[in-house]
């Protein structure tokens, strides 16, 4: 019978012999350094490698703390809190459809909650103006404000100068 602070992996079908006792200090190490190197192949905007270096962590403190049970809650905890603290170094992305251009211009009227057409970046798309209240006329120059599916949401350029505090 194993010792509540032993970790009892049997891999005696790999290993001819006695079976092999793994502590847990040695369990969070491998499973920290798995971790990590999952990021290298399979990238989770460093959610893998916040995770492994907790684990790596509660390796060190598995030393001195021999229940499982507390070492599993740090783990998580320490997970959450790296995770909290990572989010704010990883920048927001821009979509790609409005890095470019975000300037267009109409090709039919766009009537209040109606969709119309412009060209935007050499072809026509639908688009519905941003402002389901405000009508935009034939041939005006407007501004791509997002994107849903196939549409553009557009506003005048007008009412994007005059908003500008």
């Amino acid at each position: 019978m194993a010792s509540k602070d032993r970790l009892n992996l049997d891999i005696s079908n790999i290993v001819v012999g006695n079976p092999v006792t793994m502590n847990y200090a040695l369990f969070w190490l491998i499973l920290g350094t798995v971790l990590c190197l999952m990021e290298l192949f399979i990238p989770t905007a460093f959610v893998e490698s916040t995770l492994g270096v907790s684990a790596i962590i509660v390796s060190l403190i598995a030393l001195v703390v021999p229940q499982f049970n507390v070492q599993a809650a740090l783990w998580m905890v320490l997970s959450l809190v790296f995770i909290f603290f990572l989010k704010r170094f990883v920048p927001q992305r821009t979509p790609p459809i409005l890095l470019d251009a975000t300037e267009a211009r109409t090709l039919t009227a766009i009537a209040p909650g109606e969709t119309g057409r412009v060209l935007y970046e050499g072809n026509s798309w639908q688009a519905r103006c941003d402002d389901e209240a405000v009508a935009i006329g034939a041939n005006q120059v407007v501004v791509v404000v997002r994107r849903k599916g196939n549409t553009l949401y557009v506003m005048p350029e007008r009412a994007i100068q005059t908003w500008e505090p």
